[in-house]
């Protein structure tokens, strides 16, 4: 709605809908779709279609049947927009939206214009940039504020309560999406849940799958694809060593929770610092390049740079010889060379 209000000016050829109105009950998309479009209807804007039927399937028909209708969809299961991807081929341009990059939280809060920063600038010129925003701004006093809670904008509507409402939308994905989309037996749902709380502990988690299927009692491919899935629905992330396509049908080298705030909301203040870390480079990383298990090192970036992850007295042990190889040092304020502040990583979008 505030996009229509920038663009649009409210003018009568903008039409927005919620699909989860109880008007849907007795009426389609198309046919809501239909009835604008005779009236001179140029935009439609529908909000929160997973939640309607077939939504894919009628939004299909609309692009075929009224070619002078613009319409802009949103939908908050990340598991329905990729099953419902087929309906919508050479039709639909998916975006999916990321949580708050570091950047977009200090500017955010701190009502402050910070740029993106690209990875070869941040790999060649992170001293001048790091002492350019410390003038602005003291990111470390930040920092910590954003791996807790930072991530999903909804934290300023009821900061006391965010962890809660943080948590029941990891409960409604585990136990209403991934069994209803990905035919996932709901009787593992609570051995997943464990499986969750062990991936936020762990410094890093290495999965055995022959253990984890032994305990859990289900076979190897089931497992692999309950993963698949928890990664599809971005609650956790699965690194795997770089390769072909091939290799993502196995199991992957290390797993995650997808960004830290999950990591507080399940584990609290107890979340492991050198996991918190990783999962930082990782989230900050993988939306705007590839992220892939290093031979050295603890990621490599684009197939091409690695990089080790740690505290402020990081050494350079694990990449010694690696070429393009650099530290992501935290606690930090700038770095000299190699070594790269860890907050300045979540400058990258």
């Amino acid at each position: 709605m505030q996009h229509i209000k920038l663009r649009h000016k409210l003018n009568q050829t903008v039409l927005y809908a919620s699909v989860d109105n109880i008007w849907f009950n007795a009426h389609s998309i198309y046919e809501l779709a239909t009835e604008f479009a005779k009236r001179g209807g140029r935009w439609l804007y529908l909000d929160e279609v997973h939640k309607y039927p077939n939504w894919s399937q009628e939004l299909k028909n609309i692009y075929d049947d009224l070619p002078d209708l613009h319409v802009v969809f949103t939908g908050s299961s990340l598991l329905q927009i990729l099953n419902s991807r087929s309906d919508l081929s050479r039709r639909a341009v998916v975006y999916e939206m990321q949580g708050f990059s570091f950047r977009e939280y200090l500017n955010w809060n701190l009502n402050l214009d910070l740029p993106i920063v690209s990875l070869q600038q941040l790999l060649t010129e992170h001293t001048e940039i790091a002492m350019q925003t410390l003038q602005k701004v003291k990111v470390l006093q930040y920092f910590d504020d954003y791996l807790q809670h930072g991530y999903y904008p909804f934290y300023k509507e009821l900061p006391s309560l965010f962890y809660s409402r943080l948590a029941e939308v990891v409960n409604m994905v585990l136990e209403v999406e991934i069994p209803q989309l990905r035919d996932v037996e709901t009787a593992y749902i609570p051995k997943i849940k464990q499986l969750l709380y062990i991936i936020a502990e762990s410094v890093p988690f290495v999965p055995n799958i022959s253990k984890l299927c032994e305990r859990i009692g289900i076979s190897r491919a089931a497992m692999l694809s309950y993963l698949n899935a928890l990664h599809d629905s971005r609650i956790t992330f699965s690194l795997h060593k770089h390769g072909n396509g091939i290799n993502r049908l196995q199991k992957p080298d290390k797993l995650y929770l997808d960004n830290t705030n999950l990591s507080y909301a399940l584990v609290g203040q107890a979340s492991n610092r050198g996991t918190a870390r990783e999962t930082f480079f990782a989230n900050q990383l993988r939306y705007t390049h590839t992220v892939e298990a290093a031979d050295s090192g603890d990621f490599l970036i684009d197939g091409k740079y690695t990089f080790e992850v740690g505290g402020q007295n990081k050494g350079t042990q694990q990449i010694e010889g690696v070429s393009d190889a650099y530290i992501a040092a935290d606690d930090i304020e700038y770095g000299i060379g190699q070594r790269i502040p860890l907050w300045m990583f979540g400058f990258l979008y």
